[in-house]
């Protein structure tokens, strides 16, 4: 009788603590949400009245930059005029004092380069293609001028990127117009050191929404990042804000520029926002746990004894139990514990989630190693079929000019290509077969680019009888070729080398490409593989990673306009090794 009345106490305490801690919670909710809707206004405000001012000062800086330029430019028209020998003192005193100006350029009525003035470098005698000057823009220009950002080409071994300032001449004189190729690190440098959050970034555009300097260029180039430049320009100055992102547009005083700043809401916003829906839901369950705590506090001293009683022995035996399956769950063997009958009950459930989790741990162990294989085998069927394609195209072209040897060739390439690359259904490979995979494609690819670069290998032949990932070089090669050697003006080249490092093997592959900066690496890492890139750098570094481990893999080292070079490191595996992995 006592025993029921005690249980129908704790039952009416109980339901009258769940309903006052219900009714608190429900309040406390309702003005936890009216607070942080309203706190979530003040920061995006916040946050695009700081990009704003940032864009502002940017704006400030490159329209006085401009101004000084268009002075400079006076300057120059007025030098230029000059009789010979004092226009080349008046240009070299300018040139001495602007380091900036990468070269003055006059040209003729029909655009002809005139002169040059550059400090230590002349032209070279036939200019390809002169990105500084375009004789339809300047005849069209009514005054002063400026080009897109491009890379300087009228010199041997030198080519800065630049942006060029063309003022026509007065009528009369041997030269039409006059050229200031400006170098673009001096602007540059206005919007790279700009920061608005950690990510955010500007970025300067002209009238028609084509991009004139962005800091992440090469980026743009590659295809890894997009600005909707055409939806930007059609917006005034201002300040635009959606779900993700801060638009800030300022147009730049004197010129057709404009400067846009780019910054994230999950940055500048959603990161205090969240915080102060933590600190807000934390100090809400704090309030109902003291609640709560008072309430149950009474309720809690009448049964403490009794429980402690009743349950204390066996629930820690069961903690005991429950700490030893933690510390060794492979090896543990449950012994079920005494007690009440919910202890008893609780005991059962415990001991049948020990069977299971430790048939579920056998389960996953399984799992874990066929998902490995799997997943290999699936990295390395991945093929480009673009390049097949056009290597095809390659051939019948050959065949149509009647060029049947360099036909037979490719098509000789091509078949050790491919059956190097099915290797019988092998994982590993020797790597004498690797070298001579790669020197398949690389003869394709001089095919297919008409000698546009030149290749080498340098192989320690020590190295030629152990194995490694079928697939490893090409991929590397073939990204070399598109974002390094395809870019260039000049004749690129590739250097492939194999030499020993203690019981490691390294290759690496080296080009003179335009090179990467370090924004660039870490996105062609991050870059997943599309049917037109085929195998790509992170495939071939996953491969790895899971063949070998993760102190195995690819390392990328790049300057931009002069090179980049990869070094692929694997342990030296020889023939019946590689079955045990």
């Amino acid at each position: 009788m006592n025993g029921n009345t005690s249980r129908r106490g704790l039952r009416i305490t109980t339901i009258l603590v769940t309903m006052v801690v219900g009714v608190v919670a429900i309040i406390l909710v309702c003005c936890i949400l009216l607070f942080l809707n309203r706190y979530r206004s003040a920061m995006v405000q916040s946050a695009r009245t700081n990009s704003a001012q940032a864009v502002s000062q940017v704006s400030n800086t490159v329209g006085s930059y401009m101004r000084d330029m268009y002075q400079a430019m006076e300057l120059v028209e007025q030098s230029v005029s000059e009789p010979g020998e004092n226009r080349d003192k008046l240009l070299a005193a300018f040139l001495k004092f602007r380091p900036d100006v990468v070269a003055v350029t006059s040209y003729s009525p029909e655009g002809s380069l005139l002169d040059c003035w550059s400090p230590g470098r002349e032209p070279r005698e036939e200019i390809f293609r002169n990105l500084s000057f375009d004789l339809e823009l300047a005849q069209n220009a009514e005054s002063s001028y400026m080009s897109a950002p491009h890379v300087e080409t009228i010199f041997e071994g030198y080519y800065p990127w630049v942006v060029t300032m063309t003022s026509p001449l007065e009528a009369g004189g041997e030269a039409a117009w006059v050229s200031l190729d400006l170098s673009f690190s001096s602007i540059s440098s206005y919007i790279n050191n700009v920061s608005i959050g950690q990510r955010g970034y500007c970025f300067l555009m002209d009238a028609d929404g084509n991009i004139v300097y962005h800091p992440q260029q090469q980026l743009l180039y590659a295809g890894l990042k997009s600005e909707n430049t055409e939806a930007l320009a059609a917006l005034e100055d201002g300040a635009y804000a959606d779900d993700t992102v801060i638009y800030c547009l300022n147009s730049v005083g004197d010129s057709g520029w404009r400067v846009v700043g780019v910054s994230y809401v999950d940055e500048l916003v959603n990161r205090n926002v969240n915080e102060m829906i933590n600190l807000s839901f934390w100090l809400a369950a704090a309030v109902l746990w003291l609640l709560s705590l008072i309430l149950v506090l009474g309720v809690a001293l009448l049964t403490s004894w009794l429980l402690s009683k009743l349950l204390g022995r066996p629930l820690r035996g069961l903690a005991s139990a429950m700490e030893s399956f933690e510390a060794d769950a492979d090896h543990f063997t449950y012994r079920p514990v005494g007690g009440t009958r919910e202890v008893q009950e609780l005991s059962a459930s415990f001991e049948h989630m020990v069977l299971r989790i430790q048939q579920l741990m056998s389960t996953v162990r399984e799992e874990e190693i066929n998902l490995r294989k799997t997943e290999l085998k699936a990295l390395q069927a991945q093929i480009n079929p673009h390049f097949l394609y056009n290597t095809l195209d390659s051939i019948a072209w050959m065949c149509e000019q009647g060029r049947n040897a360099d036909a037979v060739k490719m098509v000789h390439a091509l078949a050790r290509l491919f059956r190097i690359s099915i290797s019988r259904g092998h994982e590993l490979i020797p790597i004498a077969k690797e070298i001579e995979h790669a020197e398949s494609y690389l003869q394709i690819q001089m095919y297919r680019y008409k000698n546009q670069f030149t290749y080498a290998f340098d192989v320690d032949p020590d190295c030629l009888g152990y194995y490694c990932n079928k697939i490893t070089l090409q991929p590397i090669i073939e990204n070399a070729i598109t974002h390094g050697l395809d870019l260039m003006v000049e004749e690129g080249r590739i250097d492939v080398r194999v030499r020993s490092d203690g019981e490691d093997i390294v290759f690496s592959v080296q080009d003179n490409g335009v090179g990467m900066s370090e924004e660039q690496i870490e996105a062609t890492m991050r870059q997943e593989p599309t049917d037109r890139t085929g195998i790509g750098i992170r495939n071939v570094n996953d491969r790895l990673k899971i063949y070998f481990g993760r102190g195995y893999g690819l390392h990328i080292t790049s300057e931009p306009d002069v090179g980049t070079c990869v070094e692929i490191r694997m342990p030296k595996i020889r023939e019946g090794d590689y079955e045990k992995k």
